[in-house]
This record gives C-alpha cells, structure tokens and sequence, in this order.
C-alpha cells in the first residue's frame, strides 16, 4: 500500500500524513522503532488496531505491529505487515549463531513485556538481515534479567541500541517491578558475542531515582541508524529519556544524560523540555550533519509537537520550535498524540514521525513534519 498526504505549513515545513486507516486507529511510533540507511531508506513501525472513541486510547484489539517503508527519504511509504514479526502468543528461544550487528541490512526491535503482545518479563527481540523485509526471532536475552541489579524485576525496553562492531552492541533498556505502577529505571547492557548473551552494564538513571525514567532516545553513528542515543566521534554518548513524577498530579518531562567510558558510568546533563501531564511523551534524538542535536517531543498539555536543538553535544538546548499544533481533542478531551522518531533526510531535511488526529482527519494515523533546520 502506498500512502501520502501534503499539506502547506508554515516556514517551509510540510506536513504530511504517512497512512492512515478508514476504521482503525494508528499509533506510538516510538515504542516500535525506526532504522535508517543513508537518509534514503527509511523503515518505521507502529501500531494498528480498530478506532472506538472512548477516554483514554481510542483504539480496539486485536492490536497489529505494522511497518512502513520509503526508500526516497520519506516523500513517500510502503505499509506492510511483515511474517514472523512482533504478536501475542510468542515465546523467545535461545539464539544460537551470532549476528553480524554490521551487515548492511541489519536491523533489531527490542519488546518489553505488556507491550504488543509480549508476556514475556525478561523480554525478548527480533532480527533482520534485509532491511525489516524478513525477520528471525524471537531471541531472549538470556539470563541477563538474573543479575543482581536486575533480579525481581520485569523488562519494559523499547528499541534502542548502539552497534559498536560486528558482534559488539550496546542495549539502552529499561525495568521495573511488577505491580509497583510505572516506575521504570533505565540501564544499559552489552553483548560481544553477537547477541549470544548479553550483560549488565551499568544504571543510567538509579533504582534510588524517585522519578520514572523510561525510552532513552539514540543513534549509531557508524551504522546510520536511528535509536535514540548519539555516539560522537569520541565515544562520547549523549541520551535524552522521558521522565516522570510519581504521584496525582504527575508532571513530565524530558532529560539529558550523558557518558564519555561507553556507559559504563551516566551523569544528568539538563532537563531538555517539558511533555506535560496524561504520562507525557517520550524523546526522539538525532545528530545532524553539522553536528548539532535535535530532539523531538510532544506536549500533552498543549497538544503540540515540538523541537528542540544543542550545539554542544546536548548540554544547553535552545529555545523550542513548534512543529505543529492543530491536534483535535476527542469528546474526551483526551490529548493522544506524540511519540514520534526523527532523522536526517539525505537532502539535509529533518523529518519527524509521529501519531496525530486531525479535524479533517479524525482517526489516529501516522503523521510527518518535514522541515529544514535552518528554518
């Protein structure tokens, strides 16, 4: 299926829709991850399910782990659902040849448990070779969940990884107990075997944090692809991750963390923004070209999706830039929206992805900015 929508924006952006379904609602691109191959080809995943208006998500099982394809740096996408892939019901096994974390169509999306199907609370993940067309897996992360900082606890990661070499990668994750609310910490893991094991690094964000900390946001340099963590030159790491008060009235937010012995040891930089109260939304992060950050974030307060840049390497970020703000509310009031990826385009453009509801298009689809960051 081949899908698109332009739309005239302000300042040069152009907002586009990337699909959307007659009866179903599209969503949370953020917790399906995004991989990028020269700013050309893009591959993105989200969520479909059928659309009932309703407080909270106005989506309906059975829920569906979709992908979407362009391989002319986003104008336009290819929706597939692809074999194999992330569904109820799957039980992970043991991997059993190493990956090779530098082929050329390598990619990897990482499942916690309670997300799209996954019961599974040590976690699990899926491989490709060809660019997401085909997938192997499920793999588990063997008795990674068994350390000592981690025993008790349920694995709660989304897709986030910095591929080091051929068989090095390391693991942005995340955990928490079970029946303790939402209450995630963040971690990093290693494996050197190709992802025959992997083990426990260190904690970017404390269990002693008395706040959530959830989806860092990297990117692998070497491999241009886009998780949610940015690896400089050198070896610095630089993380934006989605925060969040503990309590009734919860406010969020977006930090920066940042370590220079390859996560070994994290220090908070500065808070990036703020994602407003309804949980909030979690960060995209890239580098650009000319070596500045961007994050994108949404706002549930004021239903807007919002950029922020640095130009030293994520410790002060100038002031925002509105990507968008036409968002239409349910009769619920409810402002789900946001969760967006963001990358490079080859031709210098940004282009961030996200889940958005319109007056004219009612039905939560995936949507784009496009815009050039000297806008």
């Amino acid at each position: 299926m081949n899908f698109l929508k332009r739309f005239a924006g302000e300042n040069g952006m152009k907002h586009v829709i990337v699909y959307e379904h007659p009866d179903g609602f599209c969503g949370w691109p953020a917790n399906n991850g995004i991989w990028t191959w020269d700013g050309k080809e893009i591959l993105v995943g989200f969520t479909l399910g059928g659309f009932e208006e309703k407080p909270g998500h106005n989506i309906k099982e059975p829920y569906r782990s979709m992908l979407a394809r362009s391989t002319d740096q986003g104008d336009t996408w290819k929706v597939f659902q692809p074999e194999n892939f992330v569904r109820p019901g799957v039980t992970a096994t043991a991997l059993t040849e190493p990956l090779n974390f530098t082929s050329p169509g390598f990619a990897m999306r990482v499942v916690g448990i309670g997300y799209h199907g996954s019961n599974e609370p040590s976690g699990m993940f899926f491989a490709s070779n060809d660019r997401g067309a085909t997938w192997q897996g499920p793999y588990s992360f063997g008795d990674l969940m068994q350390h000592g900082e981690l025993a008790g606890l349920s694995f709660t990661s989304r897709t986030d990884y910095v591929v080091e070499g051929p068989r090095e990668m390391l693991v942005l994750m995340s955990a928490r107990k079970e029946g303790g609310g939402m209450v995630d910490r963040t971690f990093c893991a290693r494996t050197t075997d190709g992802g025959l094991t992997f083990r426990f690094v260190s904690w970017m964000v404390p269990p002693s944090d008395p706040y959530r900390a959830v989806m860092p946001a990297t990117v692998s340099l070497a491999a241009s692809r886009v998780s949610a963590t940015v690896r400089f030159a050198s070896g610095r790491l630089v993380a934006a991750v989605r925060r969040r008060e503990i309590g009734v009235d919860r406010s969020c937010w977006i930090d920066a963390y940042a370590s220079t012995d390859g996560g070994a040891t994290w220090k908070w930089l500065v808070k990036i923004g703020d994602t407003g109260g309804h949980n909030g939304n979690p960060p995209a992060l890239t580098k650009l070209r000319d070596g500045r950050l961007c994050c994108v974030f949404g706002n549930r307060d004021q239903a807007t999706m919002l950029a922020k840049f640095s130009e030293d390497e994520g410790r002060t970020w100038r002031q925002e830039t509105v990507l968008r703000d036409d968002f239409q509310r349910d009769r619920h009031n409810d402002s789900d929206m946001g969760y967006p990826r963001v990358f490079q385009r080859a031709d210098g453009k940004l282009m961030a992805l996200y889940y958005w509801a319109t007056k004219d298009h009612f039905h939560h689809h995936i949507a784009g900015t496009i815009w050039h960051p000297e806008d």
